[in-house]
């Protein structure tokens, strides 16, 4: 009955249950956030870790399950069969909307561990969201720029340094870090501006992936190169929610990432720096004809920049 619903009203149904939903579980994080940053005890600390992750899973899950009572989605899962919650991943994905992350969080969920996104130090003040983030183990990284490494050169490498040493904790506990390389969602006119080689790509921004591997290479050794394709043609957050999407391809390709990108040094070293743009771009290559054998085989017929 309620797939039936028109889109606009489903829409705003499926906002208000989300909304209850977050401000169901949001309080109960929040809580237990303020109990693990006041009692220094590590192993009290894991398990609330392991608690407060159990409460963003179910948050996820029941989003999920309002996705499957709301909307008539064809879902293409491909590659995603042999993932586990006790592996450490890298995952990247193609950025065409906002709808692509809670289509990452209908994939995986469940499947590895909950997606993390490398924040700035600096967003830990943000008001309760910056608790929420540390209390669920968000890494933090702290990066200086040119200037401040110019007016003082001992800064320099102290970065890539001070993260690894934050991220040790994720050395026994399995995590997922994720990012979006492309940096920025993909429009016709970003695409035409950056003069992108890739049809249906922009250029992959290597210095995040670079910083990510840099700091947790020894942890990170698999990267799940994600391709999400909408044959329908790219729509709004909006139009998801209304169930307007009707068919979503998820392309999952589980890769080792090469030995010498790991725990690299990409701002100091010229070769490994080369090295990885190459690698990069073979990748994105390789994304980018895929979606084009995606859309060709879904009867799509594709332009340039779509």
């Amino acid at each position: 009955m309620l797939k039936v619903l028109p889109g606009p009203l489903k829409g705003a149904v499926a906002v208000l249950l989300i909304l209850l939903n977050t401000l169901v579980f949001l309080p109960l994080l929040l809580l237990l956030a303020i109990v693990k940053l006041i009692v220094p005890i590590k192993p009290f600390r894991k398990v609330l870790s392991i608690v407060i992750n159990g409460i963003a899973v179910y948050w996820i899950g029941y989003n999920n399950t309002l996705m499957d009572l709301f909307h008539k989605i064809h879902w293409d899962i491909r590659g995603a069969e042999k993932l586990s919650r006790q592996d450490w991943y890298f995952v990247s994905c193609n950025h065409q909307g906002w709808a692509d992350i809670p289509i990452m969080q209908y994939v995986f969920n469940s499947r590895i561990p909950l997606l993390k996104f490398f924040l700035k130090k600096e967003l830990m003040w943000v008001p309760l969201m910056g608790v929420a983030w540390w209390a669920l183990d968000f890494p933090f990284m702290r990066r200086y720029t040119k200037e401040q490494i110019a007016r003082n050169p001992a800064l320099k490498g102290k970065d890539l340094e001070t993260t690894r040493s934050a991220c040790e904790k994720f050395r026994y506990t399995p995590v997922t870090v994720f990012n979006f390389m492309e940096g920025t969602r993909f429009t016709p006119e970003k695409h035409a501006r950056q003069q992108s080689p890739y049809q249906h790509l922009l250029k992959p921004k290597a210095g995040g992936t670079a910083f990510v591997l840099g700091a947790m290479g020894d942890m990170l050794h698999t990267m799940l190169d994600v391709t999400i394709v909408y044959p329908q043609g790219r729509s709004s957050f909006w139009d998801f929610l209304c169930g307007r999407i009707t068919e979503i391809v998820v392309h999952v390709n589980k890769i080792e990432i090469p030995q010498q990108f790991l725990g690299m040094d990409y701002s100091n070293d010229p070769e490994i720096r080369k090295a990885f743009h190459q690698w990069l771009a073979g990748m994105w290559e390789q994304k980018d004809a895929l979606i084009e054998s995606i859309l060709k085989e879904k009867g799509v017929a594709s332009k340039a920049a779509a």
